[in-house]
């Protein structure tokens, strides 16, 4: 995969990250549980960063995200899509909780790392 492809999936990583912060800010875990335009918005996003990360060279996990469990984060969306029935929110919620902050910063890293994006960014964060 070129840089450039790698980038834009950086980036399709990062703005669901925004996305996710945006949408619970202010939301408690039992208000995400039960509202279900909540809970569905958060599984997308969730979705879309798992499908961006399959995109990601190896060499950038290895090098500026050692400590993000890239295989889980890769392996979320199947869950979603295909196990819908049996998601634990409680482990949602801690991917939020304890998760984001590491892979956001991982994220940060690859773009800084091999940015800029060629591109004007596909809508403000």
């Amino acid at each position: 995969m070129s840089t450039e492809r790698a980038l834009f999936r950086a980036e399709h990583i990062k703005l669901a990250i925004l996305d996710v912060r945006t949408i619970l800010h202010g939301v408690t875990y039992d208000r995400m549980v039960s509202d279900v335009l909540i809970r569905s918005a958060f599984e997308r996003q969730l979705e879309i960063l798992s499908e961006a990360s399959r995109h990601l060279p190896e060499a950038w996990q290895k090098d500026l995200g050692p400590e993000v469990p890239w295989h889980d984060v890769r392996n979320i969306g199947n869950i979603l899509r295909h196990t819908y029935h049996l998601v634990e929110y409680p482990i949602l919620w801690r991917i939020y909780t304890d998760h984001f902050d590491p892979l956001e910063a991982a994220i940060d890293a690859m773009i800084a790392a091999h940015g800029p994006i060629p591109r004007p960014p596909l809508r403000s964060p």
